[in-house]
């Protein structure tokens, strides 16, 4: 039995679901969001608990029940609270600013690198600091990792694009002149 899909999930008040045949829609304070449903998988919603059953022991039912929870309670939490990530931008000259709905990058190369944000990715700089929110964590966690695509951090003096908590394992320059 999954120990993440036999957790229950409170639903907070001013959040409502929605569970149709094939999506559940949640909509709360900051939006609404929807997120398809297993035919392996039975939802149930009792007294402001949601709770997923799967209804047999096969793989691809073991395999999902654990998935469609945590999909279901990442809808709920970002109706209700929402998700952010934030980059460090890292480098002599580099720098970042939010234009309207696009970020513009400066990092060392011949041009600015400018990327227009998709609905539902609210942008915020400050200094070398970009956060990014949404409601949707996997759009976020997308925008975010394009964005550090664009030039990541190298070992050897630590420039370039990193998320705030990341450790960047540096190495060793080359060593002295020839003996």
């Amino acid at each position: 039995m999954s120990r993440i899909g036999k957790k229950e999930i409170t639903i907070p008040s001013g959040v409502d679901v929605q569970i149709t045949a094939d999506m559940v829609n949640v909509k709360g304070p900051k939006g609404a969001l929807s997120t398809p449903t297993h035919p392996k998988i039975n939802l149930v919603i009792e007294g402001g608990v949601l709770r997923v059953e799967r209804l047999d022991d096969t793989r691809i039912a073991r395999a999902q029940h654990g998935l469609r929870r945590t999909l279901l309670s990442n809808c709920i939490e970002g109706v209700t609270k929402g998700f952010t990530k934030t980059l460090e931008v890292i480098g002599v000259g580099y720098k970042v600013q939010v234009s309207g709905k696009s970020v513009v990058l400066t990092v060392g190369f011949s041009h600015p690198v400018e990327y227009p944000l998709p609905a539902g990715v609210e942008a915020k700089a400050e200094g070398n600091k970009l956060t990014l929110s949404g409601i949707d964590k996997q759009m976020v966690g997308e925008v975010a990792a394009t964005l550090r695509r664009v030039r990541p951090p190298e070992p050897f003096k630590g420039k370039g694009i990193k998320y705030e908590n990341e450790q960047i394992r540096r190495k060793a320059g080359k060593s002295g002149g020839k003996k």
